[in-house]
């Protein structure tokens, strides 16, 4: 969906300079051209136009695996046209999802049986995933409620501010309230005890998050499960838990084994995790899993047979690729426990690398925990002169995509940047990445201040007139609304597409 006006109005073609020995003439930029071209002019243009993108591996903005090994690249492009719905036709890659979800329900400790199946499914990313765990526990609420001749018709679910958007357009689009735990300065993650307190006889599940878009840091399921059983005991409500797992799922089995988070706590009912992220696999792969079958409600388990025999389906899209099924059943077979820990490991030693190095500047506070996903968030001590959008943008000259943005409420005052250590970031790049900081920082000091000097010298002549002084909450708010409406202005004039 085209969601910005174009680039240029005038500029309505494309042009190719090394495309010209195959065609002469332009082509519309926006509407399909009336004849054919060769294969290799259309080869080269779309390639020539994608030479500006930026690069994937210095993506550090990103969760989403980049690099995987040329073995699993080769069984992607050989099953890239296998439709992965087309079960009765393509058995084996049904049997493969079948194994990778039951995999990940035993690394996740759900209670099965010696020769019980698990109960989940394979998705297009956590989005999705997120949204199947929601519907269930939306349909269980309402069938309950139905039950005992309640009304059923304002349910909410528990989260934190912190969570990733999907979590407000499953709010929005299914018609449920969002009741958000604000976060505080130093506390980036939903307190569990604010939590349950929102929790009401209406909410149909506390989502707690493994590993914080933010900054990494795991919430604590295991207490937020304790106080929820007590209340559940205390109003008779049985009130269930969600993981969002979505980063840190392949994460803490292997480098937190003791960590109670997931189907060992009785309250956890289903958990989503990223495939595509530390599960190793490139974009397009997430996985929801159950605790039982009972948590997943049959009537919205759909039964078709147009496709040559009988098959259940609970998935919001219809047909999508078998690839990324495939290839993390790869992954799965071909890393073992041993493997993922290693990876893990070694995410985990470049992130404290980045950290020592960011630290040694003297110029950074950690944001991040040493504990959690493998990312490093940073601030700067002092932002009165520079901030963290600055540096985000003089870095991108290097070739590192670095983002920065502001918490949510109630900390939108402070601004962080945040690398994401994957497994193909290794400790010299992170190095490298320590010293073109270091690089922005000297060119920062020799350059005059920009928005917070205005402020400061604004603030000097209030004091001078007599009003009233702002606090350095305040100023450092007008600087992010400053830097966010700069930010969006950027970005609205650029040529989207979405």
């Amino acid at each position: 969906m085209v969601l910005s006006k174009t680039a240029s109005q005038s500029d309505v073609s494309v042009h190719s300079t090394f495309a010209s020995r195959y065609v002469r003439s332009s082509l519309p930029r926006f509407k399909m051209p009336e004849n054919s071209i060769p294969k290799e002019a259309a080869y080269q243009i779309i390639n020539d136009e994608l030479m500006l993108d930026g690069n994937p591996r210095l993506n550090l903005a990103s969760f989403v695996t980049t690099w995987m090994e040329p073995e699993c690249d080769k069984l992607i492009m050989d099953s890239i046209n296998k439709n992965y719905v087309d079960m009765d036709e393509y058995p084996v890659t049904t049997e493969l999802q079948n194994r990778c979800v039951n995999i990940i329900a035993h690394l996740f400790n759900a209670p099965l049986g010696d020769s019980e199946a698990a109960v989940g499914v394979g998705t297009v990313g956590s989005s999705e995933a997120i949204m199947l765990a929601g519907l269930a526990f939306k349909r269980k609420w309402q069938n309950k409620r139905k039950a005992e001749g309640k009304p059923c018709d304002k349910p909410n679910i528990v989260t934190g501010a912190n969570v990733q958007v999907c979590w407000e357009k499953f709010a929005r689009y299914f018609e449920v309230e969002l009741k958000e735990v604000k976060l505080r300065e130093g506390y980036y993650v939903m307190d569990p005890v604010k939590a349950v307190e929102l929790v009401d006889e209406n909410t149909i599940c506390v989502a707690a998050i493994l590993g914080s878009t933010l900054n990494g840091e795991f919430e604590d399921v295991k207490l937020l499960n304790d106080l929820l059983v007590e209340k559940n005991k205390e109003t008779g409500w049985d009130t269930p838990i969600h993981v969002d797992a979505a980063s840190g799922g392949f994460i803490a089995p292997f480098l937190y084994p003791e960590l109670e988070w997931d189907f060992r706590l009785p309250l956890v009912k289903s958990i989503n995790v990223s495939g595509h992220k530390y599960g190793l696999v490139y974009a397009g792969i997430g996985w929801v899993i159950w605790r039982s079958k009972e948590d997943l409600p049959e009537e919205l388990i759909f039964h078709i047979n147009y496709l040559g025999a009988d098959q259940p389906t609970f998935t919001l899209n219809f047909s999508k690729g078998s690839s990324q099924v495939i290839a993390q059943y790869y992954q799965l077979i071909r890393l073992g426990y041993e493997g993922y820990r290693n990876v893990m490991e070694n995410c985990h030693e470049n992130a404290m690398c980045l950290k020592e190095g960011l630290e040694k500047t003297g110029r950074f506070n950690i944001v991040s925990k040493d504990n959690g996903v493998p990312l490093v968030a940073f601030s700067f001590k002092n932002n009165t002169r520079h901030d963290e959008f600055e540096v985000a943008e003089m870095l991108r000259r290097f070739g590192w995509i670095v983002p920065a943005y502001t918490m949510p409420a109630d900390a939108q005052h402070i601004t962080v940047l945040r690398v994401v250590i994957r497994e193909d970031f290794s400790r010299t790049l992170a190095e490298r990445l320590v010293l073109d900081i270091q690089k922005v920082l000297h060119e920062l000091d020799t350059l005059p201040a920009k928005v917070n000097a205005k402020l400061a010298l604004a603030e000097e002549q209030q004091s001078q007139n007599g009003t009233i002084k702002k606090s350095e909450i305040e100023t450092q708010r007008e600087v992010t609304a400053y830097w966010r409406k700069f930010v969006s202005e950027r970005k609205t004039s650029r040529n989207k597409i979405c």
